[in-house]
């Protein structure tokens, strides 16, 4: 049998197709729902190890940059402790004073330049213990978050197993559906479920009002609800509405209560009031 052209479908086929869709992607909503927070809980759990993974990389660059430091003072140590030697040899051949004071500036200036690497290799050192007990705790957070991240996942998968098989068969329900449906409606109808809170982009009136906002629906609009001649939506919440009848949905009439009988009262005649 040929598959129908949407374009074709009456605007009644169109209703009752994109009810179903609803129906479905609502039924898919709920085995979401029975996750609750756990994919959110899970993403979090990713993004802040990750986050810390970034921040611990940051702390051992840092910490080699300080290494590389240290490294790069002590040689400058070494350079200045071998031109004091250099120069205090050299004191010993000096002809006049000015040679002498020369000499000593630049044994005194070797000195200080010792010292202020000296202190800088302190500093280093300091700021590398910190930093180490920095990344000790990142790595007891990361190992944290991992097992948490390990325990939802499980959680996570046991709730998915449960749910998995009837999940995919209502996407192939739903896609099978949309692919009956018009594209521009179909886009319409994804736009309003989209901003629509509860997820529902058609629904059905219910006692003279919209099923989605439950406002009041005039007379003259229900009347072209039922008519089924074209697509109508809820002036106030913009989705799309059905007939219940045409969506096969039971609505239970509100009975009406019967007037209590009121009680007759005897009037008292002359002989009651005698006696």
């Amino acid at each position: 049998m040929a598959k129908k052209n949407p374009q074709d479908m009456s605007v009644e086929e169109r209703l009752k197709t994109l009810f179903q869709l609803q129906t479905t992607l609502s039924a898919i909503d709920e085995k979401k729902a029975l996750r609750g927070e756990l994919p959110l809980e899970v993403q979090d759990l990713e993004d802040e190890i990750a986050g810390l993974n970034t921040r611990l990389e940051k702390i051992n660059t840092e910490i080699k940059e300080l290494k590389d430091a240290i490294v790069q003072k002590n040689g400058e140590i070494a350079n200045a402790q071998a031109s004091v030697a250099r120069y205090k040899t050299q004191l010993d051949d000096v002809k006049n004073n000015r040679e002498y004071d020369t000499l000593s500036k630049e044994i005194e200036y070797q000195e200080l330049e010792i010292q202020l690497c000296e202190k800088k290799i302190g500093e280093a050192n300091t700021r590398i213990a910190e930093r180490g007990e920095d990344v000790k705790k990142i790595e007891e957070t990361i190992d944290d978050r991992k097992q948490a991240l390990v325990e939802k996942n499980h959680e996570l998968d046991e709730i998915m197993d449960e749910t998995r098989t009837e999940e995919e068969k209502l996407k192939t329900k739903a896609k099978d559906l949309e692919g009956k449906i018009e594209s521009r409606l179909l886009t319409s109808f994804k736009r309003i479920r989209k901003n629509a809170r509860n997820g529902l982009g058609i629904v059905y009136v219910q006692r003279d009002a919209c099923g989605g906002c439950f406002n009041k629906i005039p007379p003259q609009r229900q009347l072209d609800i039922k008519m089924h001649k074209k697509i109508i939506v809820c002036e106030y919440c913009g989705r799309i509405l059905i007939d219940p009848e045409l969506a096969g949905v039971k609505i239970d009439k509100p009975t009406e209560d019967k007037p209590k009988r009121k009680r007759a009262i005897r009037k008292k005649t002359t002989d009651d009031a005698a006696e």
